[in-house]
């Protein structure tokens, strides 16, 4: 499939060092989105000419919105609810990691309300990634381990039906799609949905041939698979049976997380990233760090709620 360049807009003049974690709020019509770095959770109107910001105390990996009002947040040192935007936060769980070289990463709500937290092995060496499942239904909180031996979690969506668990380790170039029990959210069948090339020996940002690792993802309306490709400035679009439906070049080498929202959900919002890349990339791709957007045809999900 030829790489499609739609008509990207970067409405804010910000730039965001890690943007990860992009929602879009029904009852508030606006977009939520974290700078992970930054230490910042972000959210603005549709246009994002409105902007908010508020510090965190430590690095926000993922979030949700809440039923009851607020988000539900993971930080490095634990999960905590907010339930008024810039107030206090409430401790919830902390799950079973070393916080000094794990942290929380790419993570949502299930259509249950449990949150799910995938985390990031900073020391890229001991696999002590894994993915966790949050229960805080009917006033319990409980902690479920449900995959692990991972390096960098992301590219957490689930199919409409919520059957189907999809997950990625980014640095292994690897999709992995599981059959989903909703009732107690285990996991089973693990099999590869996508593999992606890895990066050729030597590759630097300026060399072609290189599609770039799975990041972020979101599924829409009709189980279709939305996907980052760190590297690859491209978001993919894949159907069930992981067949290319559209790959959508981005004015950006890291696009980092896609969602669809917008009043009708057929705006495809997309986070990037510029820590870490060097000054001659960023003034190749100066947009680096916008959270971008263009319009699609099918409609997104709506946001999954976290439910306590």
């Amino acid at each position: 499939m030829t790489l499609r360049a739609p008509p990207w807009q970067a409405p804010a003049p910000q730039r965001w060092a890690l943007g990860e974690s992009p929602f879009w709020h029904p009852q508030e019509q606006r977009l939520y989105w974290l700078d992970i770095a930054a230490k910042k959770v972000l959210r603005a109107n549709a246009d994002l000419s409105e902007l908010e910001q508020w510090d965190m105390p430590t690095e926000p990996g993922c979030m949700a919105p809440a039923a009851s009002g607020g988000l539900v947040i993971a930080l490095r040192h634990g999960v905590f609810r907010a339930p008024r935007w810039g107030g206090a936060l409430e401790l919830l769980a902390v799950l079973p990691y070393d916080s000094a070289s794990v942290r929380a990463n790419d993570g949502k709500c299930d259509a249950l309300g449990r949150f799910w937290i995938g985390t990031v092995d900073e020391s890229k060496s001991r696999r002590a990634a894994a993915l966790f499942c949050l229960d805080a239904r009917a006033g319990q909180r409980l902690v479920l381990r449900r995959a692990g031996d991972a390096l960098t979690a992301n590219g957490l969506a689930w199919s409409p039906s919520g059957q189907t668990l999809y997950w990625a380790d980014t640095p292994t170039h690897r999709v992995s799609a599981w059959n989903m029990d909703m009732a107690d959210a285990s996991l089973s069948g693990a099999h590869a949905y996508l593999e992606f090339p890895g990066k050729p020996t030597g590759w630097t940002w300026e060399q072609h041939g290189y599609q770039g690792r799975p990041d972020g993802a979101t599924v829409d309306a009709l189980g279709n698979y939305w996907v980052a490709l760190y590297e690859g400035r491209r978001v993919c679009q894949f159907d069930a049976a992981g067949r290319l439906l559209a790959e959508l070049e981005i004015p950006a080498l890291c696009p980092t997380m896609p969602c669809l929202g917008g009043a009708d959900l057929k705006t495809l919002y997309c986070t990037s990233a510029r820590q870490g890349r060097s000054a001659e990339e960023l003034a190749r791709y100066p947009l680096a760090g916008a959270v971008f957007c263009t319009r699609v045809e099918t409609p997104g999900l709506p946001v999954a709620f976290f439910i306590e």
